[in-house]
């Protein structure tokens, strides 16, 4: 059995541990140790490290694969997978020796925020990076985290006149931030995604990149893929499988449920069996949509460079998917009724969760807006595709 196939039995291996921890997962605002451990150990946050270092190195989808099956299991735990998965992608624009030591390690596990919130001063071979980032999602378990920061080599920032500055994520230990406690949500609330901070900090400039300027390190398929259309497509994996845990939880709750008034199960009737098909064919053509854009951006990858027009789609298919998710889970949450509501109904997570996942910017409205100005031959921004 292949690393690849190994990833996604191990996928669906988790899926009994990280159900039965879902309620703890709500409660406590993060990730339990045991479900750290045990995501690491089915190599959930090795898919995108370069085998060269010892990582999986998958396939977008397996990727795919693997957060959907993770997310329909809990969407907490899906998200932090996808955040862990994703950052992996970082070693392959990093020296080999620095990879190694930050990647390399069994239970290595990184997180960050790509949104250049801090700055950073060059000082020789260093950089001085201060900063508070939020949306730090797997803060708890990460032992190293990055963070955007626009690199000054004066220390002044710019002004409107002297043109961009480089913005590159700085990456140190997660024991050299200080993490505050912000996450105070209404879905994927055991993300622990909350801000963190550092002051004054000094990293080795060799700990930096630019997921825009660089070029990767590592070769192979996967570092030719573009960085936020692999993120995109994480975050619409995970939303995907949401949806699809919506699906299962609907179907035992209608099997269950008679509705006051009634004498037949909600099953039974047959507005409910028309919402139900109709939730499952918008997830099933988001899904094989994202699929084929992914698999497109693969092909092109493997021949060389890929074209605007894949990556274009690529981010126009997750972005759909994503928001389709999300009307799939809204249509059974509203066929299970009152019973949605309850805290002991798992709807209502689901619901919160899948909702909270549209609100990424890579896959906010704003998207339809990006692809459809180059869809109408419009000068266009295309930096993050």
């Amino acid at each position: 059995m292949s690393a690849i196939q190994k990833a996604r039995a191990a996928a669906a291996a988790l899926t009994p541990t990280i159900r039965s921890a879902a309620d703890e997962i709500e409660r406590g605002g993060r990730l339990p140790h045991a479900v750290v451990a045990a995501m690491t150990a089915a190599g959930v946050f090795k898919l995108c490290v370069p085998r060269a270092i010892g990582g999986i190195e998958a396939d977008a989808e397996t990727l795919l694969a693997v957060l959907e099956t993770l997310g329909a299991a809990d969407g907490s735990a899906g998200w932090c997978a996808m955040i862990g998965a994703t950052t992996g992608l970082v070693a392959g624009y990093l020296d080999v020796a620095e990879a190694r030591a930050i990647f390399g390690p069994a239970d290595a596990v990184a997180g960050g925020v790509f949104a250049p919130c801090g700055r950073a001063v060059r000082d020789g071979s260093d950089v001085i990076v201060s900063g508070r980032w939020p949306f730090a999602s797997g803060s708890s378990h990460c032992g190293w985290l990055m963070g955007g920061a626009v690199i000054e080599p004066d220390g002044k920032l710019p002004s409107a006149s002297s043109g961009p500055a480089a913005t590159r994520m700085v990456i140190f230990p997660a024991g050299q931030a200080t993490i505050h406690d912000t996450w105070n949500v209404s879905g994927l609330c055991g993300t622990a995604s909350n801000d963190m901070e550092v002051r004054d900090l000094r990293v080795p400039y060799a700990r930096t990149v630019s997921l825009v300027a660089d070029r990767p390190r590592a070769d192979g398929a996967l570092y030719r893929f573009p960085a936020f259309g692999l993120l995109s497509l994480g975050i619409a994996a995970v939303a995907l499988g949401i949806a699809r845990g919506a699906e299962e939880d609907f179907r035992e709750l209608a099997g269950a449920k008679t509705p006051t008034g009634s004498r037949r199960l909600l099953r039974e009737r047959a507005a409910v069996q028309a919402e139900v098909a109709t939730a499952v064919a918008k997830v099933d053509s988001a899904r094989c949509y994202l699929s084929d854009a992914a698999q497109r951006c693969e092909r092109e990858a493997e021949n060389g460079e890929i074209s605007l027009d894949a990556r274009a789609r690529l981010r126009l298919a997750a972005t759909h998917a994503t928001r389709q998710a999300a009307r799939a889970v809204d249509r059974v949450y509203d066929a299970g009724g009152g019973t949605s509501i309850y805290r002991r109904c798992p709807l209502q997570r689901r619901f919160r969760d899948v909702h909270v996942t549209t609100h990424h910017l890579m896959v906010a409205p704003a998207t339809y807006e990006l692809v459809g100005r180059l869809m109408l031959g419009l000068e266009t921004d295309t930096s993050t595709l």
